[in-house]
């Protein structure tokens, strides 16, 4: 139900940003609400968590935190590889989106033969839950249906993925040319709000204390974005075929890094998701703290499957779910950063 996708390769453009002193590791546990009797557990090497204020029904909000006894260059230059992929097994394939790029960009993104059913749905998608569209996504699948008749398992999968491609190219020109505001809402059926992811997201990046706190200026170019982007901070778009629920999941990243000789953070959302949730909004921070680095990690994701009648039950469950995956996440780091 929950993904990450931290990091991919090296960044490709460079801006400059000013940011206040960086918090001790300590402080920043205060900002993010997580209870200083939790310190013991971090200086032991525990991987402690908290639930974090959530903007709405819709967000599943956590904190975690982990400290490794690995400098910071270290940690940070091992999160700016893409070996970070290897720590979630379900990553089928990704890549960078460059600089005017081309639906080639998405070339390595394709459905496969077996995947029968997501083929059929997509050639029948109307508004609903099953796949994340918009109107005239969902739209700009009939003339292919047309076309398509009576064609072969393998043609259709071909065509539709082709198709596909071409949405996703699309939601990224849109989003790359006015942010937030080029993210076009998931159509629901008649009667039922269109989920808004755009919304959902600057709602999330708003919500996040220690962005806002310490790094002013990224926070203001993560919520602006793409105006008034400032110097020395890393960006980066990437697409990812991820399997969620068992299905296929195209997704469409955005990452923005800044890094000093005494700290380093990383935002990144996830703007554009196939199907199951929204979107994701997630802090990644480095620290220098006994000798070692104090790794904090921060996510929220906004889904409609918490929403409406046991909300508070749903929220629970899925809060549980996602501290599973984050801590797992983690644990995956420190076990490649003990082998490194």
């Amino acid at each position: 139900m929950y993904l990450l996708r931290l990091l991919l390769l090296l960044p490709v453009f460079c801006f400059a940003v000013a940011a206040q002193a960086a918090p001790s590791a300590v402080e920043l546990l205060a900002v993010l609400g997580i209870p200083q009797d939790k310190l013991a557990d971090l200086n032991r090497g525990e991987i402690i968590s908290q639930p974090s204020q959530e903007s709405g029904e819709k967000e599943l909000a956590m904190d975690t935190a982990l400290y490794l006894p690995s400098p910071l260059s270290k940690v940070f230059a091992y999160l700016q590889r893409a070996e970070l992929e290897g720590i979630d097994e379900d990553i089928v394939a990704h890549g960078e989106i460059p600089p005017n790029a081309g639906v080639d960009a998405f070339a390595r993104f394709s459905f496969l033969a077996k995947e029968g059913d997501e083929i059929e749905g997509l050639l029948n998608a109307e508004p609903g839950d099953r796949f994340n569209l918009s109107v005239g996504e969902i739209d700009g699948f009939k003339p292919l249906k047309e076309k398509l008749a009576g064609a072969g398992q393998q043609a259709q999968t071909e065509a539709v993925s082709r198709h596909y491609r071409e949405i996703l190219l699309a939601r990224w020109q849109a989003y790359r040319a006015r942010g937030l505001a080029g993210i076009a809402p998931y159509a629901h059926p008649e009667g039922i709000p269109a989920a808004d992811p755009a919304a959902e997201l600057r709602a999330s990046a708003a919500s996040d204390k220690s962005l806002a706190r310490y790094y002013p200026g990224l926070d203001k170019a993560w919520l602006d974005y793409p105006s008034g982007l400032p110097k020395d901070v890393a960006e980066q778009f990437f697409w990812l075929n991820r399997t969620v629920e068992g299905r296929p999941t195209a997704i469409l990243g955005h990452r923005l890094v800044q890094s000093s000789s005494d700290s380093a953070v990383i935002a990144i959302r996830h703007y554009f998701v196939g199907h199951s949730y929204n979107s994701i909004n997630l802090v990644i921070g480095c620290l220098p703290y006994r000798g070692g680095t104090v790794v904090f990690y921060a996510q929220r994701t906004s889904t409609d499957q918490v929403a409406g009648m046991a909300g508070g039950l749903k929220h629970a469950i899925g809060r549980e779910q996602m501290k599973n995956q984050m801590v797992g996440r983690l644990e995956s780091l420190r076990k490649a950063l003990q082998g490194g």
